[in-house]
């Protein structure tokens, strides 16, 4: 066979799930679910254990079967497709190497497996080693490598047959934090790099947020918001994308109440606006209708948790530069105003509980 040739996203392929349900039983998982994913692009898919994100990942590679509705990828529907011809390249939370083969060969094995001539695995091996980051390391064996290096040859072998959809469940959950970051990199810069149309599951909003195109919010089955990274965080469509995406303080306002207007605390109020911690500007003021109760120091930002005098809880909070924050003491009075419009304002009765 010939040399399989570098995708791109001229011949990239798009991904539509159309009104999909999914039960277990009597248990309901996905409903009336659907989402089209742009050909070539990485989608996030996040949201809370249980939400469905998991199965929907199953679902396309067609390791689950659905209950209505249709599963498409460019343009032609997969759901009478078994696993072995749907074309998907899979990376999970274990590497799931071959311990016994060279990261070359755990790399070639797809290509093994259609029979793909020797110098054309070579070729595309040796290609995926550069692209990955594994220059050098082709006969090393998967114990004589890290976790961070490990998970970059399980997407090398993924990619290595050219796999219409790249799959990827919770890839980085197992690693440290510093490896998770760098690693996150890489693989949005090798997705970029081939082109392939990528589905990236994550519980994590730093993963989410940072390494996709769009990132879809789930929540009970259902997709909450689908918006690029920054629209959820900055423009959430509903109270629990507000509440699950990031930080967030909730404050029952009058109808008439503007931004840069002084907040009130007043449960009877028309209104609910939701505000980003960075958007919330805090002054000591001797009467102020809120107290700190404590700081966080992260480095360069310090979250000031503040609460109603009298009440030891901490209901609301703001980020602020650490060199401001640090006059900031705990017990200080302060009053509160918003610097920029909310992420989210919504009349009292449509907000519901956290």
């Amino acid at each position: 066979m010939s040399t399989p040739e570098r995708s791109s996203v001229d011949d990239a392929m798009s991904v539509r799930f159309e009104r999909v349900d999914k039960s277990y039983g009597t248990t309901s998982v996905l409903r009336d679910f659907s989402i089209d994913i742009e050909a070539g692009s990485m989608v996030s898919f996040l949201g809370p254990s249980g939400c469905g994100k998991t199965t929907t990942l199953r679902i396309l590679a067609g390791f689950e079967p659905v209950n209505g509705g249709d599963v498409l990828v460019g343009g032609e529907s997969v759901l009478r497709l078994p696993p072995n011809r749907r074309d998907m390249g899979m990376v999970f939370q274990s590497y799931s190497l071959f311990p016994n083969l060279s990261v070359t060969d755990n790399i070639e094995y797809g290509l093994r497996i259609r029979k793909v001539g020797a110098s054309a695995r070579k070729k595309r091996s040796d290609e995926l080693l550069e692209i990955c980051g594994l220059t050098g390391m082709g006969t090393r064996f998967p114990h004589q490598l890290s976790g961070g290096q490990q998970q970059r040859v399980a997407l090398a072998r993924a990619l290595a047959t050219q796999p219409k959809v790249l799959l990827l469940d919770e890839p980085l959950s197992a690693l440290d934090a510093s490896v998770r970051a760098s690693l996150r990199d890489e693989i949005r810069r090798v997705q970029q790099t081939l082109g392939t149309t990528t589905v990236f599951i994550t519980h994590d909003q730093g993963e989410a947020l940072a390494i996709a195109d769009r990132v879809a919010v789930m929540n009970a089955g259902r997709i909450e918001q689908y918006s690029a990274p920054h629209e959820v965080y900055m423009t959430p469509k509903t109270p629990f994308v507000a509440r699950f995406v990031g930080s967030i303080n909730e404050f029952a306002v009058p109808s008439s109440w503007a931004v840069r207007d002084r907040l009130p605390i007043d449960a009877d109020s028309a209104d609910t606006v939701f505000i980003r911690p960075e958007n919330l500007a805090i002054a000591a003021v001797d009467d102020g209708f809120l107290e700190i109760k404590r700081q966080t120091y992260t480095g360069e930002r310090t979250m000031i948790h503040l609460g109603l005098p009298g009440d030891d809880r901490s209901r609301w909070s703001a980020s602020l530069a650490s060199a401001e924050a640090a006059s900031m003491r705990p017990g200080t009075r302060v009053d509160a105003s918003v610097t920029a419009a909310p992420a989210l304002r919504l009349e009292a009765d449509e907000v519901g509980q956290a």
